[in-house]
């Protein structure tokens, strides 16, 4: 996927756009957490991988 549409899903969707980067692994579940426990965490922490 382009990175531009992964940066812009990663403000919109945290998890979905680590998950397109990464796949269902590790990173996946904790941003799903970060997500979940706070919005910006998960922001944060799908910018940090997908870039």
């Amino acid at each position: 996927m382009d990175p531009v549409s992964l940066i812009v899903l990663s403000f919109l969707l945290p998890p979905l756009a680590v998950y397109l980067a990464v796949g269902i692994g590790d990173p996946f579940w904790l941003n799903l957490f970060l997500t979940l426990m706070g919005y910006v965490p998960g922001i944060i922490h799908a910018l940090i991988v997908v870039t």
